[in-house]
């Protein structure tokens, strides 16, 4: 099983290479997971707790990429 750190290096790396259309959809994607994963804890059906501050992680790191092309072709202007 991979670690955490190599988790989230390989979706740096991978991110990195996606249009911005498929890092939107991928933002998408883990914010419905995420809300899923919150509404679970919260009823009490599962711990995931962890799972929760992964996922919030991942969302961060996408935005994080997004904003920093959108600053990149600003700056190119």
């Amino acid at each position: 099983m991979k670690r955490r750190s190599e988790h989230v290096k390989e979706l740096k790396e991978e991110a990195r290479g996606w249009t911005p259309e498929e890092a939107l959809a991928k933002e998408r994607e883990y914010s419905e997971q995420l809300f899923r994963l919150k509404f679970q804890f919260a009823s009490g059906q599962t711990d995931t707790l962890q799972k929760i501050r992964e996922r919030r992680k991942d969302i961060a790191r996408i935005k994080t990429i997004l904003r920093e092309r959108n600053l990149q072709t600003k700056a190119e202007r």
